[in-house]
C-alpha cells in the first residue's frame, strides 16, 4: 500500500514538473522588449505578459497624450501580445496598473473598462515615482489558458 502510494506520488510530481515547461510568446505587432525579458511567457496554462508602456511598435516611440494615448496603446499592444499567445481579454484573471499620477485614477478606469464586457479580470493599482521612458502608466497582465 505504501509503495503504490509512493509511486502514485512520485508520477504526479513528474507529470506537474513535465507540465511546467516554460513557453515564450512572442509578436513584432507590439513593442519589443527594451531589455533581458519575454513580451509574455506561459507556464501550467498562465501567460504572463510583460508590463506594457504606451510606444508604438511601428515607431519604436511613446505616443502623445499621456494616459489618454498612452492606455489605448498599452491595450493595443497586450492584445496582440495575448493574440499570439492564442489568447483573448476574456482569458485575463489579473491586471496590475502602475501609474505616476493617481490622479489619472478614474481617467484610467473609464479607458481600462473598453477592453473587459464582463467578469472583470481582479486588478492591483500601485502608484509609483517613474516609470520606464517617461510614461504615465504601465500594465502587466496575467491569463489563462481555458482547459
Amino acid at each position: 500500500m505504501v509503495l503504490r502510494l509512493l509511486t502514485l506520488s512520485l508520477i504526479l510530481v513528474a507529470s506537474t514538473v513535465a507540465f511546467a515547461q516554460k513557453k515564450v510568446h512572442q509578436t513584432d505587432a507590439a513593442p519589443a522588449p527594451i531589455g533581458p525579458y519575454s513580451q509574455a511567457v506561459e507556464a501550467n496554462g498562465l501567460v504572463f505578459v510583460a508590463g506594457q508602456v504606451g510606444i508604438n511598435p511601428d515607431t519604436k516611440k511613446l505616443v502623445a497624450g499621456g494616459v489618454d494615448g498612452e492606455v489605448p496603446q498599452i491595450m493595443q499592444n497586450i492584445q496582440q501580445i495575448l493574440k499570439a499567445a492564442g489568447l483573448s481579454w476574456s482569458d485575463v484573471v489579473n491586471t496590475t496598473i502602475y501609474v505616476k499620477d493617481l490622479a489619472n485614477f478614474q481617467k484610467i478606469n473609464t479607458l481600462y473598462a473598453k477592453y473587459f464586457e464582463k467578469d472583470f479580470p481582479a486588478r492591483t493599482t500601485v502608484g509609483v515615482a517613474d516609470l520606464p521612458g517617461g510614461a504615465s502608466v504601465e500594465i502587466a497582465v496575467i491569463a489563462a489558458r481555458r482547459q
